[in-house]
């Protein structure tokens, strides 16, 4: 069996080989990762009830559909995303190719999570192929029955000498980190990003960092409070709440409050019945450890729980609960929930909820709930996020067109269709000169004058530039 140094060895030796280079072996390497999902469509459902109890309905529109999409986007753009892109010259430079080249990173490193542990694996890995890298996939322990397909198939499927999967928990990753790596790319935790943060100076490599935190559903002005609890509801509790992009907690005015509370019960009930526990599509939380965090932070809670709060830790079962009375220095307030419990605080005023939403690290996503497009626009121009969606909530990461990131302690860098491409190349500014011009270019060389000087600074003005290629 190899080991973890030998894998990496092996890959980039691949790499050196320019076998990744060449535009139809990355669409080959694309169109057998599309049939490995679909030929396995079963198996994967099958592991995703295992590790989650992820309704079937979730799996396919959240994990399988989300990768085959994926997939179908960069195979029908990718050549295209490959081709040098010209540049506006100077004057001085009309005579020269000037363009940007997108060039492979390497050998790159993709460590997944365990809530969505198919979707975040090959998204990422999907960008890294059609970029040209070679690609070392970490999957999520946690999810183990995912964790062990994957380690399955991707060796039956793809190339064994450009792709790898390694598996194990904390310690085998800290040992694959200690490997030299061209890209990091990781989606989960900020504490662990910072482990990983540490391992990758230490080769100063580049590293994305999708991550999360509290982000924030406003409610304001007039709305249709029916279809915003509708939202709401799927949004927040989609999953059981085990999404980074689910709605964290709720912004509204008293009022509001009111009027929500009992939407809130009556599409609860609609969704998932009078007892979700028994409902088939309500998914579980993924571990015991992550069961007794969440319960200890109801444990903690000043709040009042008006909706749900049964829980049943053998089933690691806990039902979509709504707290309201919260305040800012809640338990609830202080990390990412990252589970099925919602907090609803109380502003008096736009501005008040646009401070508090402020007053925290910038969140990955950021929701507004509202008819009024001034609202939404002032929330959109005076707020940050890596996400931004109006009268919804997740739907804008499901579009491969928009980059899918966070901003500062959410995440750094993005992906999702050509932004991921964009993460795993090297923009390369080429010039391409010949030996025409030289007297021109003589204005360059000493001695210097202050005539040389004036037509010199007109020669390579942005204000003479030439589109001419």
């Amino acid at each position: 069996m190899e080991t973890q140094s030998q894998v990496v060895d092996r890959l980039r030796s691949a790499f050196l080989s320019g076998v990744t280079m060449p535009e139809q072996f990355r669409r080959t390497q694309l169109t057998k990762l599309m049939s490995m999902i679909k030929d396995n469509e079963e198996q994967i459902l099958s592991a995703l009830h295992k590790d989650l109890a992820k309704p079937k309905f979730e799996a396919i529109v959240s994990e399988v559909d989300m990768v085959i999409n994926e997939l179908h986007y960069a195979i029908a753009n990718f050549k295209s995303w490959m081709q040098p892109e010209y540049v506006n010259k100077s004057l001085a430079t009309k005579l020269d190719d000037c363009f940007v080249r997108r060039e492979p990173l390497g050998v790159v490193l993709i460590i997944g999570a365990w809530n969505y542990p198919l979707q975040l694996i090959f998204l990422p890995m999907i960008g890294a192929i059609a970029a040209g890298n070679c690609v070392v996939l970490k999957p999520s322990e946690v999810s183990a029955a995912t964790e062990s397909l994957i380690a399955e198939l991707v060796p039956k499927y793809l190339s064994k000498d450009c792709y790898a999967v390694v598996r194990g928990g904390a310690e085998e990753t800290k040992a694959l980190l200690r490997n030299h790596f061209d890209h990091i790319f990781y989606t989960g935790s900020q504490a662990v990003a910072r482990t990983i943060l540490q391992a990758a100076a230490l080769n100063l490599t580049p590293v994305t960092l999708e991550l999360g935190g509290k982000c924030p559903c406003f409610i304001y002005g007039r709305v249709n409070i029916a279809a915003a609890a509708h939202r709401l509801v799927w949004a927040k509790f989609f999953n059981m709440g085990q999404s980074c992009v689910a709605p964290d907690y709720v912004l509204c005015s008293p009022a509001t409050r009111e009027a929500l509370l009992p939407e809130l019960r009556k599409t609860l009930e609609e969704f998932y019945g009078k007892e979700p526990q028994k409902c088939p599509d309500v998914s579980r939380i993924v571990s015991l450890r992550h069961y007794t965090r969440l319960m200890e932070l109801l444990g903690k809670t000043k709040g009042r729980v008006v909706i749900g709060g049964e829980s049943n830790q053998e089933d690691k079962f806990i039902a979509p609960t709504v707290v309201v009375d919260v305040l800012e220095d809640d338990a609830l307030m202080q990390e990412e929930i990252f589970g099925p419990i919602l907090p609803i605080l109380t502003v008096e005023s736009l501005e008040d909820g646009i401070a508090l939403i402020n007053h925290k690290e910038k969140p990955l996503a950021l929701y507004v709930f509202s008819d009024e497009t001034s609202v939404v626009d002032t929330v959109l121009e005076n707020t940050s996020s890596g996400g931004f969606c109006s009268n919804d909530g997740i739907v804008h990461m499901t579009l491969p067109g928009l980059p899918f990131g966070g901003v500062g302690a959410s995440g750094w860098g993005n992906y999702h269709g050509r932004w991921g491409f964009e993460t795993f190349s090297h923009q390369r500014a080429c010039m391409l000169r010949g030996w025409a011009l030289e007297r021109l270019n003589g204005l360059r060389y000493p001695p210097y004058t202050e005539d040389k000087l004036s037509w010199l600074r007109w020669t390579t003005s942005s204000k003479t530039s030439c589109s001419i290629m």
